[in-house]
């Protein structure tokens, strides 16, 4: 369903309609990240992906408008710099071990037992999940943090920089044109 709504994103041209269904595609990926057990980036990608970026989207989009706009031409060097990030992605995947198998890296050590008995006394909190996130992956927890806040610094900053029309009552013209 995630590649079907990827190809259904590339294929529209309304960016309204583009909008929702990158909101939908974000509710995908969360469901997917539950059933894959990772609860906590599930609620991320629900809470960031489907909420606040869509809100963003829409936002943008009644600023600049609906519609977009026709490109005669292919634009090859976009194109090329997005192949080539694709490529290079892919081929970053070739080392990560094979999903579910025992002998995986996450699996030689007892780091969950661990958490689940000594994170108590580690860090204070009486919650699991709290002590893993604020305190064992408190680095990731405060980068992420850092990237929303950007993003909503970069948004606010985009539309109070946005040109108002001028109104009716000009000064020095009487007759308001």
């Amino acid at each position: 369903m995630l590649v079907i709504t990827a190809l259904i994103v590339v294929r529209l041209e309304n960016l309204f309609t583009v909008a929702m269904v990158t909101g939908i595609y974000s509710l995908l990926s969360a469901v997917f990240f539950t059933l894959l057990d990772a609860v906590d980036v599930a609620f991320t990608e629900a809470a960031v992906g489907a909420g606040i970026s869509t809100v963003l989207m829409l936002g943008t989009l009644s600023l600049v408008g609906h519609q977009q706009k026709k490109r005669k031409t292919v634009q090859w060097f976009p194109l090329t710099i997005v192949t080539i990030t694709g490529l290079l992605l892919m081929y970053g995947t070739l080392d990560i071990p094979p999903f579910g198998e025992g002998g995986n890296p996450i699996h030689g050590h007892a780091t969950t037992v661990h958490y689940l008995e000594e994170s108590s006394h580690e860090t204070g909190m009486p919650n699991v999940v709290t002590s893993v996130l604020a305190s064992y992956r408190g680095y990731d927890t405060m980068g992420e943090t850092t990237v929303i806040f950007t993003a909503m610094v970069g948004v606010l900053l985009l539309m109070s920089g946005r040109k108002r029309k001028p109104s009716k009552d000009v000064e020095g013209d009487p007759s308001g044109r």
